[in-house]
């Protein structure tokens, strides 16, 4: 999604140029391209795919929107199966309409990984769920700090369920660095994403996620907190932003590159 502007060929093309050995995709351009298709790119450049983004969406109160969630999650699953990767990020959902109830909607979360947990397990793919920053509880994610993820994960086997630490989403909580210490003794770290955060946010929010070093997140100390919880997996830059967006995917790429290197190696 950093450089969303770039197709899955262009993508391909320009990770295996700058030296990125894998990538994150995304189930809507999967979709688009097909998912044997993304699959037989990816491997025949010799890249992995780190993650699947996303499922979730579980809070639903009606039971046929329940049911339907739950059918596109085991569709996701299968999707991560083809595309050879082993984790699924969750992006969990927000409170349904009319509600109010916060600890009813992770419940749900909670009840619906009851579900899918096996499925995805059966198949060798993990379920990591991700903390959002508290401004998307209403409308994205119930879930928002990684305390409140690893109180869901840890209600099932730690093959099956984690978490994704996003530096975006939790860098301003000061239980977050204790978090990732139990997720790490857990072995339930599945995902480690990158972001920066500047002000001030875009209208609607979505789109404020800013370049490694623009704003105000110490990348350098949270992949140094990550390495010591014995998190030995892929890092992903993950930037959702109009301005990145509207550039040169291929220079935004290697930019975003160089910023990691300077910034957070």
């Amino acid at each position: 999604m950093t450089v969303k502007q770039l197709t899955l060929p262009e993508l391909t093309q320009a990770c295996v140029a700058l030296g990125v050995p894998g990538v994150g995709l995304w189930r809507e351009p999967v979709r688009e391209y097909g998912a044997e298709a993304a699959a037989k790119l990816v491997r025949d450049a010799g890249l992995a795919v780190t993650t699947l983004c996303r499922g979730g969406f579980f809070t639903a109160i009606d039971r046929v929107e329940r049911a339907q969630a739950l059918a596109d999650n085991r569709a996701a699953v299968d999707e991560a199966v083809t595309l050879g990767t082993d984790t699924l990020v969750l992006v969990s959902g927000g409170l349904p309409a009319g509600s109010k109830d916060l600890p009813a909607a992770r419940e749900r979360i909670a009840d619906a990984l009851g579900e899918l947990a096996p499925y995805a397990g059966e198949r060798g793919v993990r379920l990591a769920i991700e903390p959002l920053h508290p401004m998307y509880a209403a409308d994205r994610c119930a879930v928002s700090t990684l305390t409140q993820a690893l109180d869901i994960a840890e209600r099932f086997p730690a093959e099956q369920v984690g978490v994704v630490v996003d530096t975006y989403h939790i860098w301003w909580d000061d239980q977050a660095p204790a978090a990732v210490v139990r997720a790490g003794e857990g072995g339930r770290i599945h995902s480690f994403q990158l972001a920066d955060w500047t002000t001030p946010l875009p209208a609607g929010v979505l789109n404020g996620r800013g370049q490694l070093g623009d704003g105000a997140v110490d990348l350098r100390a949270w992949r140094e907190r990550v390495d010591a919880a014995g998190y030995t997996g892929p890092i992903e830059v993950e930037l959702f932003n109009d301005a990145l967006w509207a550039r040169d995917g291929v220079e935004v790429l290697s930019e975003t590159a160089a910023r990691y290197v300077q910034h957070v190696l």
